[in-house]
């Protein structure tokens, strides 16, 4: 099964290149993503992101309270036929979000559920969810590594409990390095979302080590020379 690449950016040029490019399947967005790539107006810039990008493309309801991630999340599935719209798995007071996630996903809006940390959140998820609608599980790789924890045992037991749902997808969040894609593709996770700085490191695979030593003994050289050290 291959593993699908996400490029996780909300930058307007970084879409706009990626979108064109044909090892990336899809995008992921956030909030906080939007608020770096200078969105002031959040309807208006996902529109803009919109007329470039063709692909999947989760953007992020930000209210707090289920009647207005309803509200917002219906708005958002009314922008284009590959949007998906991301509900956190719970609110800022640790709600479990599972009545908007039955709903929407009733109603056929495709989701993104997001801040994912645990099987058992996996698991609670999936019995909120249509089995007539596509779905996306984002399991925070990186955020539970940088904690300590391992992630591999989470993806396991959900890509194990979700192969009988053709809709249901889980998707390897938070990547912190390359290698996070070899690791998810040997898991056989759907979907893998990683920022674009990631993505072009993909294309060093397969250097051998010989050429990967040079290559960083050359970037050495090169910066002492900028610098001009002298001992």
């Amino acid at each position: 099964m291959k593993t699908k690449i996400f490029c996780d950016s909300a930058d307007f040029k970084t879409i706009k290149s990626f979108n064109n490019n044909p090892i990336v399947d899809g995008f992921t967005t956030n909030p906080s993503l939007m608020r770096i790539a200078g969105a002031k107006n959040y309807k208006k810039y996902s529109l803009k992101i919109l007329k470039s990008c063709k692909k999947p493309i989760s953007f992020e309801v930000f209210a707090d309270t289920q009647k207005e991630m309803l509200k917002q999340a219906y708005k958002i599935n009314t922008w284009g036929n590959n949007v998906y719209v991301k509900i956190p798995v719970v609110n800022s007071k640790g709600i479990f979000m599972g009545a908007v996630i039955k709903e929407l996903s009733s109603k056929g809006v495709k989701l993104n559920i997001t801040a994912v940390y645990t099987f058992d959140q996996v698991r609670k998820i999936i019995k909120c969810l249509s089995k007539r609608t596509k779905s996306i599980i984002s399991i925070f790789a990186g955020r539970m590594a940088d904690k300590g924890k391992n992630p591999v045992p989470v993806f396991k037991k959900s890509i194990f409990i979700t192969r009988k749902f053709k809709n249901i997808e889980i998707l390897w969040a938070s990547t912190r390095e390359a290698y996070n894609f070899l690791q998810a593709k040997e898991l056989n996770c759907n979907i893998i979302t990683m920022p674009p700085k990631i993505i072009i490191q993909i294309n060093n695979f397969g250097k051998s080590y010989r050429k990967l030593t040079i290559d960083t003994v050359k970037g050495f050289l090169n910066d002492s020379r900028k610098s001009k050290f002298k001992i």
